[in-house]
């Protein structure tokens, strides 16, 4: 399956790479490339990706790509790694409900939450190629169904307590992701709704708002946080008698790092002076009162 998916991942990045160079029919509207991706240099144009949103008809490829595919060989992956353990034991270990139930209700989440996704970085500014295609079709279920596959075979028993503790910390950042994208969300679509109209915020030269109170005056970038450790807490349910598990939980922290440098570094550009200042409002990244 992975090899499967790497195959047709890659395949897909090099047909929206070199259909990224066709050129529109009379009346028609010219290709929307990418920023980052218009570098220049192929390698690094097929990778990051060249054509903002390639469609096939009326299907956005990088839309489409970006939760469906990978998100559902996820579940598959886990519940298929579920099912494995169950039929070696004749039950389903703690551990393996631990990792696996959070992960599927986030998988729900997002695909009820698809909507949301329109506003991210991925969709707005990077281009469709290798790094999203792959990302999207390959890495994500293999990779993130990792701690199911090891308990599949390695299974792991925790007592009472570190059960509660393993899943109370599950919950918790996974409210602290939902609820914090959410308020930006609603703030994006109507400043004025009834659920973010009691929010301050601070108005840039260009127009945009940015808030400073709630949860995003606690934190600039206080979702990734909640993100980081709810993926921190199905690593925990796998126990310590392995780091292979922990990759995730590594790999993740290194994209969430690059990627708020990169947030960081557009919103610098974009409100300029006025970044500073809200700096200086929200000082704290991820954790309020800390970094």
């Amino acid at each position: 399956l992975a090899a499967a998916s790497y195959m047709f991942s890659t395949a897909q990045a090099l047909f929206v790479y070199l259909r990224s160079f066709r050129r529109p029919s009379h009346g028609a509207q010219p290709v929307m490339l990418a920023l980052a991706g218009n570098s220049g240099n192929p390698v690094y144009d097929f990778f990051i990706g060249r054509e903002l949103n390639p469609r096939i008809g009326a299907l956005d490829l990088k839309y489409f790509n970006e939760l469906r595919p990978g998100i559902m060989g996820w579940v598959v992956l886990n519940v298929s790694f579920a099912i494995k353990q169950y039929h070696t034991l004749g039950y389903v270990s703690n551990s393996m409900w631990l990792a696996v139930v959070p992960q599927i209700g986030y998988c729900i989440d997002t695909l009820l939450f698809e909507s949301k996704v329109l506003t991210t970085m991925d969709i707005t500014t990077d281009g469709f190629g290798w790094m999203l295609s792959f990302g999207d079709l390959t890495w994500v279920p293999v990779m993130y169904s990792l701690q199911a596959r090891y308990l599949a075979f390695h299974p792991v028993h925790h007592s009472t307590v570190a059960t509660a503790l393993i899943a109370v910390m599950g919950v918790a950042s996974f409210l602290v992701f939902r609820l914090s994208n959410s308020e930006k969300n609603a703030f994006r679509t109507n400043p004025n709704g009834p659920s973010v109209s009691h929010l301050r915020f601070i108005k840039t030269e260009s127009g945009s708002k940015l808030l400073v109170s709630g949860w995003w005056g606690l934190a600039r970038h206080i979702n990734y946080t909640g993100d980081w450790m709810f993926g921190l807490a199905q690593c925990l349910a796998t126990g310590f008698d392995t780091p292979m598990t922990y990759f995730f939980s590594a790999y993740f922290l290194v994209l969430l790092l690059h990627r708020n440098y990169r947030d960081e570094c557009k919103c610098r550009e974009k409100y300029k002076k006025d970044w500073d200042r809200y700096c200086e409002i929200v000082p704290c990244m991820f954790i309020p009162y800390v970094i």
